[in-house]
């Protein structure tokens, strides 16, 4: 019965361990995304993590809300460097979201300033 008792709870382990993997490493989709940087900050209490969010259009419905990992530490600085311009985001979406990563499903992996609308004005 103890041998039952092991088997069983290793075997749950491991496909816990397996679901938190796929979760974490596995992405639903990738894109870019373009549109004039609106927000960028960091919040939370006992989790900080970095929220955004772009203006895709004219109405106030469409906006992307992202968020970033502390570990891209230049894709932090570049987003408080472009605040308030029309920036292009690559992103991946995973499946689900961890409350440490973040607050969306979306994660930025990359910033560039779109400087054709930039320069517009």
């Amino acid at each position: 019965m103890i041998k039952f008792l092991i088997k069983a709870f290793i075997t749950i382990a491991l496909l816990f361990v397996a679901y938190f993997c796929f979760l974490y490493f596995v992405t639903y989709s990738e894109g870019v995304r373009a549109g004039e940087l609106v927000k960028f900050s960091s919040k939370g209490v006992l989790f900080k993590t970095w929220e955004g969010e772009i203006s895709q259009g004219v109405s106030e419905s469409q906006f992307f809300k992202f968020s970033v990992e502390d570990k891209n530490e230049k894709v932090i600085q570049d987003l408080n460097n472009l605040q308030g311009k029309f920036v292009k985001l690559s992103y991946f979406e995973r499946y689900k979201t961890f409350f440490w990563l973040g607050d969306t499903k979306y994660f930025i992996t990359k910033v560039e300033e779109d400087t054709s609308r930039n320069n517009r004005y």
